[in-house]
């Protein structure tokens, strides 16, 4: 069983900022129950039963360490050695059970009895709605009505797991408005109520949070890099990001390494001139989003605009703040894919290697195509969900 050190690496001050980005902008009568989470996750962290328990369940419950998968094909198509980290092995089908797991031990711990989250592509969704189920707790989710009826089959699971899906009907309908729904939901009831989000966006502290409760994924890839190579770190980590999680999980133990590439890859949906994009970083302003202080797309108002992209999960109009931050100082590079080449990636993948990839991993997977390598390079690219969830997103859109 491994165990995870979970430590804070990622450049981030006191008040929740990662340079200009992060903070905590949420209503007055939240400010004591964020000052209260912020402690409790920091006393709890430190707590050797606390980690523990979480090394346990992830390794018991979870599946992991997930496998870290040498692509032939992709390897000869692109010219390096290109790895997969199989996030999409894990229990519930994608990254986000690592961080279910964390946020929801820590609720046990603070004596809530109800949890509440958001979802888009349901993935999140399903994690808390298992967690919840595993750990005794109420849970509901927000969901847009659109995402609801793209992803009909894991509301179906949050359902069979006891958990209540409300649907979220106000503008789009998708990720940003369930997001919104939730915050309102806590903001009415911050006592009782324990808000799991699950993207490594929102009010200080759950950025860093998230992220850290996601380092799993690039602990496990520096040990399972070494023992294939000898190598603990690679040339380049490629994720795609709607919040960053999965992002921030995969970079987390490269962060500081100037010699390990970043490559974040968001969704440009119909086109970068299209208007149905969610390409934040590239066409964002910085401007206050759920809680933080991040790149959004905008409105002629300045208001938050609506999101577009093929992929549920990854249709936000926001970026979590560290994402926002490696964009800004260049550290990470950012890359836009659009639908089209994101279902090509994710078919070609499936004919090749039999992995059918989520929507929101065949994006990571497409801009292998717009990067350069050379021979000796050591490519990671963190496949963050599997694609059941879309299928028939997939079959629709695409000749068999």
């Amino acid at each position: 069983m491994i165990h995870y050190p979970l430590q804070n690496r990622l450049p981030v001050d006191a008040n929740g900022f990662y340079g200009p980005f992060g903070g905590t902008f949420v209503p007055e009568n939240l400010i004591k129950n964020i000052k209260e989470l912020d402690a409790e996750f920091r006393r709890h962290i430190a707590d050797p039963e606390f980690r523990n328990e979480f090394d346990r369940l992830l390794h018991d419950y979870v599946g992991r360490p997930t496998p870290l998968y040498h692509s032939p094909f992709l390897s000869k198509q692109y010219g390096a050695t290109i790895f997969l980290k199989r996030e999409d092995l894990n229990h519930t089908g994608a990254h986000k059970i690592n961080n279910a797991i964390g946020q929801a031990l820590l609720a046990k711990r603070m004596g809530k009895k109800k949890i509440i989250a958001e979802t888009g592509a349901g993935q999140h969704g399903v994690a808390t709605a298992t967690v919840a189920a595993l750990l005794g707790l109420e849970c509901e989710i927000y969901m847009g009505a659109e995402d609801i009826h793209r992803q009909r089959s894991n509301v179906m699971r949050m359902e069979m797991l006891g958990a209540k899906v409300i649907s979220v009907e106000c503008g789009n309908a998708t990720l940003s408005n369930a997001v919104d729904a939730a915050l309102a939901a806590w903001t009415d009831n911050p006592d009782n109520i324990f808000y799991l989000i699950g993207s490594a966006v929102g009010p200080h502290p759950y950025p860093e949070m998230v992220s850290r409760f996601q380092s799993v994924i690039s602990h496990e890839i520096r040990l399972q890099l070494k023992e294939a190579t000898g190598k603990e770190c690679p040339d380049c980590v490629i994720a795609c990001v709607g919040g960053g999680s999965n992002a921030a999980g995969a970079f987390f133990h490269f962060i500081d390494n100037p010699g390990v590439r970043l490559v974040t890859v968001e969704a440009g949906g119909l086109g970068m001139e299209s208007g149905k994009t969610a390409a934040s970083l590239s066409l964002g302003k910085p401007t206050v989003l759920h809680g933080s202080k991040t790149m959004v797309l905008t409105d002629f108002h300045d208001n938050p605009a609506e999101a577009y992209s093929i992929s549920p999960g990854l249709d936000y109009p926001g970026i979590g703040p560290l994402m926002a931050y490696l964009a800004h100082t260049g550290r990470a590079e950012v890359v836009v894919v659009d639908d089209d080449n994101a279902l090509k990636a994710a078919y070609t993948l499936a004919r090749t290697e039999g992995i059918v990839p989520a929507l929101e991993s065949s994006h990571a997977l497409a801009a292998l195509g717009k990067l350069h390598f050379r021979k000796d390079d050591i490519v990671v690219g963190n496949l963050s969900g599997r694609g059941d969830k879309d299928m028939e997103t997939y079959l629709s859109a695409l000749p068999l």
